[in-house]
């Protein structure tokens, strides 16, 4: 597989490894009560920070977990007044590619810095994503086949899922130059192969296609009674005799009938009475299956008529007048040919295409029209998207319990989509947002809490959803730059790194049957992470006592060891030693 190279690569390709794991602080918690200091126990999660580190940080809660994941990145069109979309120079990225990349990261182009900004973070994101799970990233022409190369990389190009064109606008301007834009980008990767959107609710327009003329339990409208595949399917293809002409009627050229030969023998026996029979036409069904008459099967009856023709007419005709027709019914008031009953009830809803329009999804102005109605007429962000765009995206690729990321938050539209969708439908999904910028709380929870309690005055007011979110500062390291182990952090959040590292899943919420040291089982592995703030501890005989939990294997954390290598291997444990022996994410 072809793979994008750029400047700087290199350096960023395992970048995310390195990045220092910090806790998350909660700062405050928030619900229809306002703002408080108490955990409100909230899943929705508002983080303020470095996305690249705010997204490490997620990893022992929530790795493999998120449904979806929808992030609006800079677009980098290189139009330095643009902040948010555009500028990859702002000193923060400056910072970090300073850092990361060298010196040399103060040459590279635009596209160069953009790609190294996007690669780890994309990396991360691939992490968290669900194996059910589907990301969708909103980008215009300027980086969409970079991206698309670099998402091939660490997704997987069997995971690419669609490039969808979202009319942005609708209206173009009259002093336009070259060939206008009127669409961005979203692309969407899976988190494996195959996956498949959920299909959109009908519409009135789709739905008015069915009808029931026939008195049928339900709505039906007329659809192919013919399947592909003639050549491998020859027990299928054969005559089938018209009540009403008493014409031999056959499938078309590489056609098929849907069912098999009982089947259909039973739905014809609706109309009248018919019956098997061995007729002279190999040569037919040879032309319609694309082979030569030696080479089609034999043996094929022919479905026809077990009376004569006046009355196998006069018998389907009651039927065609009284109803309900059998599921195969003949066309053009009884004289046409032979069509099949699809039923409403069955063909589900609209399967999703690869262009939205604005008209279904919402364009630029009417984000930022809502956006003002929010702030009271304030223009509060640059370049918002349209809550009814991400709705889209909820509807095809979350279900009512699922957990929605979005680390590229902005104005906090994510957020706002699933507070909708759970108003409307008294869901549970979960919204995490991070935004680095300074307006995380100004802007992007302010957002959300106007929100939860409603905005707009009279006629235009929108009432509220209703909710609840905490909202975080990252923390401290976990593991300071000297390689120990932080002192001052809480011993629930070492443990859920610890289990994530040996295992790349969320610690499990069990009652303790063991020692206090004891974190889960894993497949045939025990593990236990033997850990005090400030005494030293051991792994020795007496720690071996207090533990109760049977297994094939032991992993054990503890500062020493006071049991010989023979002991240990003749237990089947492997001891680690703290904080040496901790694994970096």
């Amino acid at each position: 597989m072809p793979t994008l190279d750029w400047i700087g690569k290199d350096k960023v390709i395992n970048h995310h490894m390195d990045v220092p794991y910090r806790v998350l602080n909660r700062v405050y918690s928030y619900h229809l009560n306002g703002r408080h200091s108490e955990d409100n126990g909230s899943e929705n999660k508002i983080i303020h920070g470095d996305n690249l580190e705010a997204l490490k940080s997620l990893l022992p809660e929530y790795a493999g977990r998120i449904k979806c994941i929808y992030i609006d990145p800079p677009y980098n069109t290189g139009n330095e007044n643009w902040i948010y979309n555009d500028n990859v120079n702002d000193p923060k990225i400056k910072k970090w590619l300073g850092e990361v990349v060298g010196k040399e990261g103060e040459d590279l182009s635009r596209h160069d810095k953009w790609l190294c900004m996007m690669y780890p973070r994309l990396r991360l994101l691939h992490k968290l994503l669900a194996k059910d799970g589907a990301i969708f990233i909103s980008i215009d022409d300027n980086e969409l086949y970079s991206l698309k190369m670099v998402c091939d990389e660490i997704f997987g190009r069997n995971c690419f899922v669609a490039d969808i064109s979202w009319q942005r606008t609708y209206s173009t301007r009259n002093d336009s130059k070259g060939i206008v834009s009127e669409v961005e980008h979203i692309l969407v990767f899976s988190g494996q192969p195959e996956w498949n959107p959920k299909k959109l609710p009908r519409t009135e327009e789709m739905d008015s296609k069915y009808k029931n003329p026939d008195h049928d339990i339900a709505m039906w409208r007329s659809d192919n009674a013919y399947a592909p595949g003639a050549a491998t399917h020859q027990g299928m293809v054969y005559a089938i005799q018209h009540p009403f002409t008493g014409e031999l009627l056959y499938p078309s050229n590489g056609s098929c009938w849907r069912y098999q030969q009982d089947t259909m023998l039973e739905i014809m026996c609706g109309w009248c009475e018919y019956e098997l029979k061995e007729i002279d036409d190999a040569e037919r069904r040879a032309a319609i299956c694309g082979v030569a008459k030696a080479e089609v099967r034999q043996g094929v009856q022919a479905i026809v008529l077990s009376e004569p023709l006046g009355v196998s007419s006069a018998k389907a005709k009651m039927i065609y007048d009284k109803g309900p027709w059998p599921r195969f019914f003949f066309s053009k008031g009884g004289k046409g040919g032979i069509a099949r009953k699809t039923y409403l009830e069955s063909v589900g809803g609209k399967p999703p295409t690869n262009y939205w329009s604005y008209e279904n999804v919402g364009h630029t102005d009417e984000a930022a029209k809502t956006l003002r109605a929010i702030f009271n007429g304030r223009a509060a962000f640059e370049t918002p998207k349209p809550y009814r765009l991400v709705e889209r995206i909820l509807q095809i690729a979350a279900d009512e319990n699922s957990i929605i990321l979005d680390s590229f938050a902005g104005s906090g539209t994510t957020a706002h989509a699933v507070l909708n969708m759970n108003k409307a439908d008294g869901g549970n999904r979960r919204f995490i947002l991070i935004e680095m910028e300074d307006y995380a709380d100004s802007i992007t929870s302010e957002r959300v809490k106007r929100v939860i309690h409603g905005y707009g005055e009279g006629k235009s007011a929108v009432e509220g959803t209703g909710g609840n979110f905490c909202f975080y500062e990252l923390g401290e390291r976990l593991i300071l730059e000297n390689g120990a182990l932080n002192p001052d952090m809480d011993i629930q959040n070492i443990r859920n790194y610890i289990w994530y590292t040996e295992t790349k899943k969320p610690l499990p919420d069990i009652e303790l049957d063991d020692n206090k040291y004891f974190l889960a089982v894993d497949g045939d592995v025990a593990y236990y992470f033997c850990y005090e703030k400030d005494t030293v501890t051991a792994l020795d005989r007496t720690f071996l006592r207090t533990v109760r939990t049977k297994a094939e294997n032991y992993i054990i954390y503890a500062d020493q060891c006071a049991i010989s290598d023979k002991e240990l291997q003749k237990h089947n444990i492997t001891f680690k030693k703290i904080p040496r022996d901790i694994i970096s994410l």
